[in-house]
Order: C-alpha cells, then structure tokens, then sequence
C-alpha cells in the first residue's frame, strides 16, 4: 500500500504546481473547460434516453414478473452508468490533451525546467492524437468488460465500478505519463515496462485522478494537476528504472537567486 498512497501524494504535488505557476495552470484549464462542456451534453442526453434505452435492449423481460424484469432493467441500468463514467473519463482526458497540446506543453516545461533539465525529444501533435485515439479504445474494452461484469446479480454493481476504476486509472497513468517518458527518447513498449514495475505507485496516481474527474467540475481543475503530477511521476519511474534511490516526488527545492526560477517560455 506504500506505492499506492505515493501514487496519491503524486497528484497532491501536481496541485501544488497551482501556487508555483498559476498562469500555466490557468491556462490549463481553457481546453479541459471546452472539453469537459461538451462531454456533459453527452451524458445529459444519454441519461435522458437511458430509460427507454434499457427497455429496447430487454424486450424479452416484457412478460417477466414485475420485480424481476424491473431488478434486470435497474443491473443494466446501472452497468450502463459504470461503463459510461470509464469512457467519459478516458475520453475527457484523450481530448482534452489533445485539444490543449500547446497549453499541457507549457505545464510540463514548468515541471521538468524545475526539476533542472527539460528533456529534448518533441512529442507534438500528431504523437498526442494517436496516444489519445489509443486511449478511447482500450477505453471503450474496459467499459464493456466493467459493464459486464456489472451484470452479475447481486455484487456485478460493486465489482464492475471496482474493476472499471481500477483499469481506468491505470489507462489514465499511462496516458498522462507519455509526453514526459516520449520525451525522454522512452518508447511505448518501455513506458509500459516502467509502470509495470512501479504498478501500486501507478494505480494510486491514476485512481486518485480518476475519482477527482467524476467531481462535477473535478475534471477541470484537476487536468492541469494530473498534467504536473504525471510528469513528477515519470520523473520517478526514470529514476527508479536506472536502478535510483525512489524518493516520493515533491515540489522542487527553493532556488538560489542565481538559478532560473521561471519556466522555459
């Protein structure tokens, strides 16, 4: 559990980065704003059509007895719920990264130029779509597979959010950390090797991520955090892969005034 709550206090530090750069985190939130507005059209009107959405996927439950068919209709109902706040958090966050490139580029200057050095491979645009596009697919597998798992009588409610949390955090790391290990010349293959070995550490991140985005208005403010925190977190995972002492990463030292205070432009 060491590695979980170090996950934790890792987007605990990226919320910090509020008082050390506000402007960068500010400018942050212009496209999670944009994002998060339109991915809250969706759910409204899924939820509007969610009741007559389960009736046309049970029609057969139609000459049920009543407290069976309605005990069906409110499982899938609610497997319906789970695997919609999956794909609205991946997808919020596959978007948002994308769409907002240029502003979470600036935040992970901010990170990295206190931390000394800012790596030099580009990540860019295109690199940016094609990780998010990835995202909303495993995203899109993870939703159905809690949506299934939600179908068990009983305890599939409970185990199906426990489980699509849980896969969606993972995702959410992964995700978040590949600007920061990309730019280090660290190939996806590799990135994922990092995360597999610090896996507790990864999951605690990216869960504590995940339940701020189901906050109404978390995802917002908590995006340009997860943007800092995950690349405090890839900092770890490098040092810990070259076989470093792991020390729970934390916001920088005050420096001289001799040393550069303020981020790369």
């Amino acid at each position: 559990m060491r590695g979980f709550w170090r996950g934790v206090r890792t987007l605990i530090h990226g919320l910090g980065w509020w008082r050390r750069d506000p402007s960068a985190m500010v400018l942050g939130l212009v496209p999670a704003v944009i994002v998060a507005a339109l991915a809250t059209a969706a759910i409204v009107t899924l939820a509007a059509f969610a009741p007559a959405l389960v009736s046309a996927l049970t029609p057969f439950a139609d000459g049920w007895h009543p407290f069976w068919a309605g005990a069906l209709r409110i499982g899938i109902g609610l497997a319906l719920v789970a695997g919609t706040a999956v794909v609205a958090a991946l997808t919020f966050t596959a978007v948002t990264l994308v769409v907002g490139e240029p502003f979470y580029e600036r935040i992970w200057r901010s990170v990295e130029s206190a931390a000394g050095e800012i790596p030099g491979v580009h990540y860019g645009f295109w690199r940016a779509a094609g990780d998010g596009v990835s995202l909303i697919l495993r995203g899109l597998l993870v939703a159905i597979a809690s949506g299934l798992i939600g179908l068990i009588p009983f305890i599939g409610t409970v185990l199906g959010a426990i489980t699509g949390a849980a896969l969606s955090g993972l995702l959410l790391t992964d995700e978040l950390t590949s600007r920061a290990l990309t730019a280090r010349g660290i190939a996806t293959r590799e990135r994922r090797r990092l995360l597999r070995a610090q896996r507790s550490t990864a999951l605690g991140f990216g869960l504590a991520t995940y339940l701020c985005f189901l906050i109404p208005l978390g995802a917002v403010f908590v995006m340009p955090a997860a943007v800092a925190g995950s690349t405090l977190l890839s900092q770890r995972l490098v040092h810990a892969g070259d076989g470093g002492v792991s020390a729970a990463p934390g916001p920088p030292q005050q420096e001289s005034p001799g040393q550069a205070s303020r981020p790369t432009p």
